[in-house]
């Protein structure tokens, strides 16, 4: 990270509120689960082919939501094979509520599970102090933007793979719309939770980089931005709060940075349809062999 910017850690746990309100008004996480149930079940049968049990390692496994459905599949996929699963999330909050989801989801009840309720970072520092658990599928949903190394961390979790094995890396896809927005912006956004904006482009160029092998799998995504542009909407005033990591994004800029930016969300970053500003959030859903 630059040294010159002060970053806020994004597994502060008053940032859940936010994340949850933004996942309930954009169908990111059903999104992501038509993609888990689209393209998982081949690579699990892959995976999983001949062992005895499975390891699964979440990082920044957020409340669980999308972990607990991969977990599931993967028991469906392999029934009585003992599967046990590591969680990294830096947000107790988060993580309670990842518990509670698991204390009442029948199908995890044989599932294992070990939590690390830390930064990514410490969990790379305490792992390198001792004997480094192995894992089948290892998954970054929505958390490689606040590594402070991206190859080392992407690296350091490839190299945790056993034989055969997968990491899933979802992220938001190059020339989206949080990626024109965020790289068009850079200089007044990427202050604060995020000090450098990396999209599927910068991944998989890292990926290339390391000489890692990768198959990559869009994740088509839109929602509807329109009371963004209404600063009286309460609703909209969340979402661009949310979309521009700020607290209050209509008192946070000068008048001319905050119609640029207005601008460029409505002109660049999304498409007009039924009357409505539908912002593009398409994912990359990206599988790294081992």
């Amino acid at each position: 990270m630059a040294a010159d910017k002060k970053v806020e850690t994004c597994y502060k746990d008053c940032c859940a509120q936010s994340f949850n309100f933004y996942l309930e008004n954009s169908g990111e996480h059903e999104a992501i689960l038509q993609c888990v149930h689209s393209v998982l079940p081949g690579e699990f049968k892959r995976i999983g082919a001949g062992k005895s049990s499975l390891d699964v390692l979440g990082v920044g496994s957020g409340g669980g939501q999308v972990d607990v459905q991969m977990l599931a599949l993967l028991q469906s996929t392999f029934p009585g094979v003992p599967v046990t699963a590591d969680v990294v999330e830096g947000s107790t909050k988060l993580s309670n509520n990842f518990k509670a989801l698991v204390d009442k989801t029948a199908d995890l009840k044989n599932v294992q599970f070990q939590w690390h309720i830390m930064p990514s970072e410490d969990y790379v520092t305490q792992a390198k102090a001792k004997d480094v658990k192995k894992f089948d599928f290892i998954h970054m949903i929505q958390m490689i933007y606040y590594v402070d190394n991206l190859a080392e961390t992407i690296q350091f979790y490839h190299g945790l793979l056993k034989e055969n094995g997968r990491l899933m890396i979802i992220n938001e896809i190059a020339d989206g719309g949080w990626d024109t927005l965020w790289k068009t912006h850079e200089k007044e956004l990427c202050t604060r939770t995020i000090a450098e904006y990396r999209s599927s482009k910068e991944i998989k160029a890292c990926l290339d980089k390391l000489g890692l092998k990768y198959d990559e799998h869009p994740v088509p995504n839109a929602f509807d931005i329109s009371q963004c542009f209404d600063p009286k909407s309460k609703l909209g005033c969340e979402m661009i709060n949310f979309i521009t990591a700020r607290d209050d994004f209509y008192e946070s800029f000068t008048p001319e940075i905050r119609a640029n930016i207005l601008d460029v969300l409505k002109n660049k970053c999304s498409t007009q349809k039924d009357g409505k500003i539908m912002f593009n959030s398409t994912l990359s859903c990206l599988l790294v062999h081992a």
